[in-house]
């Protein structure tokens, strides 16, 4: 039997057990009976637990497919290789390369990084066991955190990783290393995650012994040391220790998150300065999420406002069209967007991380500008990042006209964004619905299910959305139950026409808001919505006639074929050092990348073509949404020339 089918069978033929899951990724309202420090922030919504929420067949399940068939594939050894080989706890004849064959370009053994792609597996087999309650993501959990412990205690003191302590030391005295605590922190997060999401206790007790140590490593050092120290890219793990004070109690822990507090960073948006400059994108957006966690675990309102301060700062001057950020991982001047169209924007690891920061936003104030962006970045990014033939992903989402996205290698990659990319695939159920005592939001229109057990009420959403603009919703329920629903009305559409059980309901609110059913439900109850979809045009801030084209939510691109892609396009190559950072996407000298239209009515340039998502121009273009598009050349900022 292929491979691929036997996941697919595997992972769908055992929903039944999903309920031995508990809890999932640490947000508002999730996780229940597994924190001692409970949100203490005032809260306009919850998150429901992952395992709650069951996708239904679309794009979005696709690519969950593809990403659990990559992920069953990599053998446990070789994901606990290095770690073995750190502690002194694996032999083999030559080296083990007749028992292990090795991971390629991050996870080599000379890679300072190493073991980092081990902690994001460990958070996306969480996820995916939570999103499918299949065995096989909980059992190939189980196998890694059990060679984890082993590792662990071989080396004794609680320290836990691929690589030497001496890393974190030459970290400490300020010498060059490649971020030791950044990789830590995806292995704390990873056995954070298999604890929250797959109720395993070991990797809780894995996880609580690296905190000690951390402790007792970092309590002696000076401020002056400290300061030197976190000069040095730390990722999330600020974030992992407010996770874990959250879990434990043990204010050991909350020190920790504290100690990782970034002046240099954090200080001047405490002042409400973007003082963004040209850092490091992906550095800086964790940090901000660390200071959310501590918005919610101790109502300090400075950390609010600096995370709303920045979210803002982020979606109203440095993002892309299609919701991503950063040229060559680094921020610019917005006042010059139009010069940084380049190959190397929006790293998919910032478009992670921002949707990370946004769900905790939104559970704070329910805002409905908040969902746009997550299902702007959601759809034109994050859906689009993997490859629907081979399941590899693309570390940037180049905007340079004419380029084409860039795929990992099964083998000899394992960027940070593969590694992001594991649990981007895994969680699209995440962010569909929220709820409060009022009721519950539909925020996404993606084909799925969700089971409110507080209510004894199931929603089950169905829809070909994007290619149609009608979602249906049948609820199930116990007992009649009377509650709102709050469908989200989005910024892109107007119009909206709501009925429930056939007959149509006065919509007074406006784009931008949320739509509020208030009723008592029974079973077998419909609603059907239907949002109108406009084209429109986004304009660059310094070039009125530098513009992308949407259509709703989805950012649209020309195809522009495959003339002068060079083998092995569109897949990275490895013998190239750091191919995905300085690909020559040799674009040809006479690429067209010019757009006739009339800016006040864009949508008379463009004509529908069957009921796919498929749009045609009297020029000849075929235009299609950018997730659309993949191993070809493309447009999505256009030169736009008026006509006449």
């Amino acid at each position: 039997m292929n491979k691929k089918v036997l996941v697919t069978v595997i992972l769908f033929g055992s929903l039944t057990v999903s309920g031995i899951v508990s809890a999932q990724s640490v947000y508002p309202g999730q996780h229940q009976g597994k924190l001692k420090k409970e949100t203490v922030a005032p809260l306009q919504a919850e998150s429901f637990d992952l395992k709650d929420v069951r996708l239904l067949p679309s794009r979005f399940r696709d690519n969950m497919l593809r990403d659990s068939a990559w992920m069953t594939s990599i053998d446990v050894n070789r994901l606990l290789h290095s770690f073995r080989t750190n502690a002194g706890v694996f032999a083999g004849r030559e080296g083990g390369y007749m028992t292990v064959k090795k991971l390629g370009g991050w996870e080599s053994l000379d890679c300072e990084l190493r073991g980092h792609t081990t902690g994001h597996m460990l958070s996306a087999l969480g996820l995916m066991y939570a999103a499918t309650g299949s065995e096989i993501f909980k059992l190939k959990g189980d196998s890694l955190v059990n060679g984890l412990e082993e590792v662990q205690n071989t080396l004794k003191n609680g320290y836990l990783s691929a690589w030497p302590e001496e890393l974190i030391n030459r970290n400490i005295q300020g010498k060059g290393v490649w971020a030791p605590w950044y990789t830590l922190h995806k292995l704390f997060s990873g056995l954070i995650d298999q604890y929250l999401y797959a109720d395993n206790k070991k990797a809780l007790t894995i996880v609580t012994r690296m905190g000690d140590w951390a402790y007792n490593k970092l309590k002696p050092l000076s401020e002056e040391t400290r300061k030197l120290m976190i000069r040095n890219e730390f990722g999330g793990i600020n974030e992992s220790f407010y996770n874990l004070y959250s879990i434990t109690g043990d204010e050991r822990y909350r020190w920790l998150a504290e100690y990782f507090y970034h002046n240099d960073v954090i200080d001047p948006l405490k002042e409400l300065r973007d003082d963004l400059g040209t850092k490091h994108t992906n550095t800086f957006i964790p940090k901000v999420i660390a200071e959310a966690r501590n918005y919610e675990l101790t109502r300090n309102e400075t950390s609010r406002k600096l995370s709303e301060f920045f979210w803002h700062t982020m979606i109203d001057h440095h993002t892309f069209a299609p919701g991503c950020s950063s040229d060559k991982e680094h921020y610019f001047d917005p006042k010059k967007l139009s010069q940084h169209l380049t190959g190397y924007t929006g790293e998919t690891c910032c478009t992670y991380n921002m949707l990370k920061l946004s769900r905790h936003l939104f559970c704070w104030t329910g805002d409905s500008s908040i969902a746009d962006y997550y299902e702007r970045a959601l759809y034109n990014h994050i859906l689009g990042q993997q490859d629907p033939e081979t399941g590899m992903v693309a570390y940037f989402l180049p905007l340079l006209s004419g380029s084409h996205k860039l795929y990992s290698t099964k083998e000899n990659s394992f960027w940070c964004c593969v590694g992001s990319g594991f649990e981007n695939h895994a969680k699209f159920g995440e962010a569909i619905y929220y709820h409060n005592n009022q009721g519950i939001y539909v925020n996404l229109f993606i084909p799925s299910q969700v089971t409110w057990k507080e209510k004894g009420l199931t929603i089950r959403q169905e829809t070909e959305f994007p290619q149609e603009e009608t979602t249906r919703f049948t609820l199930q329920a116990e007992n009649p139950v009377r509650t709102t629903i709050y469908l989200r009305y989005p910024s892109w559409s107007k119009d909206v026409k709501v009925s429930v059980n056939g007959k149509k309901i006065s919509v007074k609110q406006k784009s931008g808001s949320y739509i509020a059913i208030t009723r008592e439900w029974k079973d077998g109850d419909q609603i059907s919505a239907t949002y109108p979809m406009q084209i429109k045009l986004e304009t660059t801030p310094d070039n009125p006639d530098k513009a992308a084209l949407l259509y709703g939510p989805l950012v649209l691109a020309g195809e522009r074929g495959t003339e002068g892609m060079q083998a092995p396009a569109p897949f990275s190559n490895p013998a190239l050092y750091n191919d995905y950072y300085t690909y020559n996407f040799h674009v040809p000298a006479h690429l067209r990348t010019s757009l006739k239209l009339d800016k006040k009515h864009p949508e008379r340039a463009l004509q529908r073509v069957g009921s796919d998502l498929k749009f045609t121009t009297e020029q000849g273009d075929v235009i299609r949404p950018l997730y659309d598009l993949h191993r070809q050349r493309y447009v999505v900022y256009w030169d736009l020339q008026s006509e006449e």
